[in-house]
Formats: structure tokens, C-alpha cells, sequence
């Protein structure tokens, strides 16, 4: 099969999972191929920002040559992960054009946001449903006026021309929230949804969760994380915090003796600030479509505190692998952060729930299953 892919510039979740996928594949013996490009090729400045806004639009040559790649290689089965600015959806058609199924992994909310996450001046906005993708012009939604029509008229073309509608024949999600946000918002048979949760390496052993040193934040320095919800709720609760990621970049850096801004520079390092924790916080203020950190920091056995909000409350189980609280509540959170400060069997206890529900939901086999199923019936065109 191959596999077609663009990855982002800042690197996050969906790009982990896609080259998680390829792993898990080629372990068991399936033939892959990859068709990638990568956005940190985009060049800078204003011919760069030209040349992905026509790429999104219609990517010429990466048409031709994903055209191609099909008629050398012959897969059974395509699977495309994220294809903006560098690939664009006209190559999905090339497959429809030569009877090859696509199944297409669908890590936000690209379907319905043009610019992906719902998420508008510090709030969930959905302006933008129901096909108004001109929404995102007329707001600015990217903060600034050329980028926000980029977005808005690629996803006008899409949908113009139902490049997606047309040509995919599954749509795999990694959480039932997500799948049926796309039936229920983006006009897609549920029948032509399968949920494959994402996989996460799960290491040999497991950390005592009440003997961490802080509570832990990991993921990108951007306001619908819900950063500074985490910030100050262990201000509140007068803990220390732990925040692992690129803090040079963060506008508010700011470290003090209770804040330590960490820099993982690898897997291995994040590994090890996970296994530091007493508790991890997702403090999300927008829908998140899973959460990759939520299940790497559980797989260590540390509890997770997340937002009521989107998957997180499906991949965080309240009371058995961490703690709910709703999103944006600094006092909320401040309190189930002591709560499990203070109380060490409640720590261990969600710590071993939140192992074996990663270990059920995101081990290589199950993935491996899941997906093998889905391309079963994305070729049988279900």
C-alpha cells in the first residue's frame, strides 16, 4: 500500500502518529511505500507563503508525480494522512481515476475549520460548519489576511469539487468523538467511518506516581492547550509545576521556583519528565481529536487530569485512569491537582488504571488489528 503524507513544520501528534502507523505496518509484514512532503521545505518569506498558498490549492507537481508513483508501485490500497499545503487533495482523485480505495486517517478538524481546530479569539468556534469556510476569511482567523484566505479558499476548492467526498472510501479517526463529529458535522455516512486509536510505545515498567516531583504539561505553547489554565491552577494550589517543550518560544516564558520550563530534546527525554510527575494535565480549551501526550504520559502509569472537553473525555476515563474537570476552571483544576498531591493511593490506583487502559487501547497489536480491519473494508468499499 502506500502511504501519502505531509508533514508540518513545528513537527506534533498527527506526524508521530502517521510514522507510528508506517512502523506498525511494515512490523507485520505489510508491504508500505511512502509518498511524504515536508513543510519545513517551505521556503521563507513571501515566496514561500505564496508557493504553499497555490499548493494548497492544486498542487501541480506533486500531482504528477503522486500519479506516477501509482502506476509504478500498483498499491492495493492508498492511505493518506495529512496532505496541506505541499500535496494537496487533487491527488485523490488519481486514485479513484484507477480503482485504487483510499482510506484517509483524520487527526483534526480540517473537514470542517480551515484552519483545523475550531478555535477562534480564545475560544471553540464553529463559524465555519456547515460549509461557511469564507467564515474564516472574513474573521482572520490565521491573524492575518493573506493566510486566512489561503485557508479558506482551499477548503472551498475541496469542498467545490468534493475532492474528499468523492474519493474516500473510509475515514479513520482515532477516537469515536471524532467520528462522530463527522457524521454528524461534515455530511459523512457513519459507515464510512472506522476509530483506530492512535499507538504509543508502552514501556517495559511503570513509575509510583505518588513519589513525582510535579505536575507535568507537555504539548505545544499555544492558547487552545490551555497553557495558562495549567500555570495557574498550580499557582493555586501551590505546586510545583513541570512544562515540558519549546520555552524559548513561549511568548510567557516566564520560570520562577515553583515553574520549571524543560526542553525534551528527544523521546527519551520526554520519557523521563513524564516518569518525574505525580499527575500529568491536559487543560485543553478546544476539541482535541485525542491527545498523543495524554496516552504516553498514562502509559508510565502517571494519572491524568484533563479537560471535559472534545476526546479528552473519552480517552481519559473520570475516576479509573485520571480525573475530568471542566475546561477553562483554574479552581477546578487547582483542587483535583491537591487532591492528588494528597492523597497517594488515589494517585497509584488512576496511575494503574491509566497503564492498562493504554495498554488495551494503544498497544502495536491492537493498532495493527484495527487497521488492518479498516483497510479490509475500505477495499471491499463498505
Amino acid at each position: 500500500m502506500l502511504h501519502a503524507y505531509n508533514l508540518h513544520r513545528g513537527g506534533g501528534g498527527a506526524d508521530n502518529a502517521t510514522r507510528a502507523t508506517i512502523r506498525v505496518l511494515r512490523e507485520a509484514g505489510v508491504e508500505v511505500e511512502e509518498f511524504a512532503r515536508d513543510s519545513r521545505d517551505i521556503a521563507e518569506g513571501l515566496t514561500g507563503k505564496v508557493s504553499a498558498f497555490v499548493s494548497g490549492i492544486y498542487a501541480r507537481r506533486a500531482v504528477r508525480e503522486f500519479a506516477a508513483r501509482l502506476d509504478a508501485f500498483r498499491p492495493d490500497l492508498v492511505h493518506v494522512h495529512e496532505l496541506y499545503p505541499l500535496i494537496s487533495p487533487w491527488v485523490l482523485p488519481e486514485c479513484t481515476r484507477r480503482g485504487i480505495p483510499v482510506a484517509m486517517s483524520v487527526y483534526d478538524y480540517r473537514l470542517s475549520c480551515p484552519t483545523h481546530n475550531h478555535f477562534y479569539d480564545g475560544k471553540v468556534c464553529t463559524a465555519c460548519v456547515g460549509g461557511r469556510d469564507h467564515r474564516c476569511i472574513l474573521q482572520n482567523c490565521r491573524g492575518s489576511i493573506a493566510e486566512s484566505v489561503a485557508f479558506g479558499v482551499r477548503n472551498m476548492v475541496a469542498r467545490q469539487f468534493d475532492l474528499f467526498s468523492r474519493n474516500v472510501a473510509l475515514y479513520i479517526t482515532p477516537t469515536h468523538f471524532a467520528a462522530d463529529w463527522l457524521v454528524e458535522h461534515c455530511d459523512v455516512p457513519k459507515a464510512r467511518t472506522a476509530v483506530v486509536p492512535c499507538v504509543i510505545d508502552i514501556p517495559p515498567d511503570t513509575v509510583d506516581p505518588a513519589q513525582g516531583r510535579y505536575v507535568a504539561f507537555a504539548g505545544r505553547f499555544v492558547a487552545e492547550k490551555g497553557i495558562e489554565v495549567a500555570l495557574e491552577a498550580a499557582k493555586r494550589a501551590d505546586l510545583p509545576i513541570g512544562v515540558a517543550g519549546d520555552a524559548l518560544f513561549y511568548k510567557d516564558y516566564r520560570p520562577d521556583e515553583r515553574t520549571h520550563f524543560v526542553v525534551t530534546r528527544n523521546k527519551q527525554e520526554l520519557a523521563e519528565f513524564y516518569r518525574g510527575a505525580r499527575c500529568f494535565v491536559m487543560p485543553s480549551i478546544w476539541f482535541e481529536t485525542f491527545g498523543i501526550v495524554v496516552a504516553e504520559s498514562m502509559s508510565h502509569g502517571v494519572p491524568v487530569l484533563a479537560s471535559r472537553i472534545g476526546a479528552l473525555a473519552e480517552t481519559t476515563r473520570d475516576g479509573e485512569s485520571g480525573l475530568l474537570f471542566e475546561p477553562g476552571d483554574v479552581d477546578e483544576l487547582a483542587a483535583k491537582m491537591r487532591l492528588l498531591w494528597d492523597d497517594a493511593e488515589l494517585c497509584r490506583r488512576l496511575g494503574r488504571g491509566a497503564r492498562a487502559q493504554v495498554e488495551s487501547m494503544c498497544s502495536d497489536a491492537h493498532h495493527r488489528d484495527l487497521m488492518l480491519q479498516a483497510y479490509s473494508r475500505a477495499m471491499r468499499k463498505e
